[in-house]
C-alpha cells in the first residue's frame, strides 16, 4: 500500500506540471488527478457511470484501428485502470456511449449503448448494446444496423420498466431519399430496448417530412443543413440538436408517434449537442469558429432564450500562446465549443482547442467563466484536428459527484476536481 501511495505521489507531481489551469478572481480551479494514455488511435466522447470512465474511439483520417470502449476503474481517481474493451468492431469506430442503470422484465443491470460508424464500404453501421453490469466482463446483447449511414450520436432512456435508445442518423432523410425530391428514412430514430437482446424500432422523425423543411441540397457540404446530429431527453421528451434548425423539441411520451412541440430560434447555426439541466434549463452548443453556448428555459413550446456564454478573449489568448500557435480563421473550429454537461449550478464544457472549461450558472442570464483545464500540447499523428503539430484537442467531458473526466482526441482520459475558492 506504501508503494501504491509513492507512485499516486509521484504521478500528481508529474500532472500538476502538464496542465495549465485558468481560473477566476474568486480563484476557482481545476485539480489534475489523473491521466491515462489510449495509444493506438484517436479517443471519442467519454461517459462516467458508477466509478468507472468508458472512454469512445474515434477514426483517424485515414486508419480505422477499431478500437472500440475503453473501461477505466477511478477506483483510485488518481491511478486510473483500464479493466476492459467492447466494441471492438472491425472497419468501426464507436464516437459516442452512454451507460445507464435499466430494469425492465428483461433485463436489470447497467447497460451501454455504443454508436457504431463504418469505415468503409461494406462496414457494419448502427449501434450495439452491452451488458456492463460488471464493468470488468462486458457482455455483447444486440448489434442494431441503420442505413443509410450508422449512428453518429446516441442516447439510452430508461422509463419506468421500459428503456429506449434515441440515435441520429445524419441527414438520413436525404441520404436515403428514392428521388432526391421525397424524405426517406427519418434522421431521428426510437428503438425500444426494454429486452436489450432483441431491440425493435419503434418510431421516428424527420423535419423534412413533418415540417415540410428541407434538409441541404448539397450532402457534401458538412456544415450547412438541417439534420440531426445528436439527442438527449428526459423520458417524455426528446432533444434533437438539429444542426441549422436548432434544437427541436419532441413529445415522445408515445414513442411510435413523436409530436413536434418547438425549437430554438435565433442565431442557432450549427446546433452540435444539448444537455439539460434542473429547473427546466436547457444548454445547446454551437459547433462554429470561437463556438458559442446558450442556455434556454424549457416550455411548453419553443424554448425561451436567456443567455449566450463564449470564451473571455484574455481565456483564448492565453490557450493561443500555451500551444504555439496563431489564432484560428475560416472553418478552423480548433477553438470550437464541442459538448456541454450540467450538475447544479455548473457548466462543464469540452472545447477542443481550449480544453476543458467550467462557468458558474447559478444565474442562467449571466453565466460566469469560472475556470480552465488545458492538458499539455500532444502530437497529432494524422493531423486530424490540430492546426499544427501538437495541440489539445478535448473532444467530451462528464461528472458524477465531484468527479469530472476529459477526453482528449490526442492525450486520452484526464481525471480533474473543481476547487471553487
Amino acid at each position: 500500500m506504501g508503494r501504491r501511495l509513492l507512485v499516486a505521489g509521484l504521478v500528481a507531481l508529474a500532472l500538476a506540471g502538464a496542465a495549465l489551469a485558468t481560473r477566476d478572481e474568486r480563484g476557482a480551479r481545476f485539480e489534475v488527478l489523473g491521466h491515462a494514455a489510449a495509444p493506438g488511435g484517436y479517443s471519442g466522447d467519454v461517459d462516467l457511470h458508477r466509478g468507472h470512465a468508458y472512454l469512445s474511439s474515434h477514426k483517424g483520417a485515414s486508419a480505422c484501428p477499431a478500437q472500440g470502449v475503453r473501461v477505466f476503474s477511478l477506483a483510485n481517481p488518481r491511478l486510473p485502470k483500464r479493466v476492459a474493451t467492447f466494441g471492438r468492431i472491425a472497419g468501426t469506430w464507436t464516437e459516442k456511449t452512454i451507460v445507464r442503470h435499466v430494469e425492465t422484465a428483461s433485463f436489470r443491470g447497467e447497460l451501454a449503448v455504443t454508436s457504431l460508424q463504418g469505415c468503409g464500404e461494406g462496414s457494419f453501421q448502427g449501434f450495439a448494446l452491452y451488458d456492463v453490469t460488471r464493468p470488468a466482463r462486458p457482455r455483447e446483447l444486440a448489434r442494431v444496423r441503420t442505413d443509410p449511414r450508422g449512428s453518429h450520436e446516441i442516447w439510452l432512456q430508461p422509463v419506468g420498466r421500459r428503456a429506449y435508445v434515441y440515435t441520429a442518423i445524419v441527414a438520413s432523410e436525404i441520404r436515403s431519399s428514392p428521388d432526391g425530391k421525397t424524405p426517406g428514412k427519418p434522421d431521428f430514430r426510437i428503438m425500444e430496448v426494454t429486452d436489450p437482446r432483441k431491440p425493435v424500432e419503434v418510431g421516428g422523425w424527420g423535419a423534412w417530412q413533418e415540417l415540410g423543411i428541407p434538409p441541404f441540397a448539397d450532402p457534401t457540404k458538412r456544415l450547412e443543413g438541417n439534420f440531426v446530429h445528436s439527442v438527449t431527453g428526459d423520458g417524455t421528451r426528446a432533444y434533437l440538436s438539429y444542426w441549422d434548425l436548432g434544437t427541436v423539441v419532441l413529445d415522445v411520451s408515445r414513442p411510435a408517434a413523436p409530436r413536434y412541440l418547438g425549437r430554438t430560434r435565433g442565431e442557432v447555426d450549427n446546433t452540435h449537442s444539448a444537455w439539460l439541466g434542473r429547473n427546466g434549463l436547457l444548454v445547446e452548443t454551437h459547433e462554429t469558429v470561437g463556438g458559442t453556448a446558450t442556455l434556454y428555459r424549457r416550455t411548453a413550446g419553443d424554448p425561451v432564450r436567456l443567455s449566450t456564454f463564449r470564451l473571455p478573449d484574455a481565456v483564448i489568448r492565453q490557450g493561443h500562446r500555451v500551444r504555439g500557435i496563431a489564432p484560428v480563421s475560416g472553418l478552423d473550429l480548433t477553438d470550437s465549443v464541442h459538448d456541454a454537461k450540467l450538475r447544479g449550478d455548473l457548466a462543464l464544457f469540452s472545447w477542443y482547442g481550449q480544453g476543458v472549461v467550467a462557468a458558474d450558472i447559478s444565474d442562467p442570464r449571466r453565466p460566469r467563466f469560472l475556470a480552465r483545464f488545458l492538458a499539455r500540447p500532444e502530437a497529432d499523428p494524422e493531423k486530424l484536428l490540430c492546426p499544427g503539430n501538437r495541440c489539445v484537442a478535448v473532444w467530451g467531458v462528464d461528472v458524477e459527484g465531484e468527479t469530472i473526466v476529459a477526453s482528449d482526441l490526442i492525450g486520452g482520459l484526464w481525471v480533474l476536481r473543481l476547487r471553487r475558492g
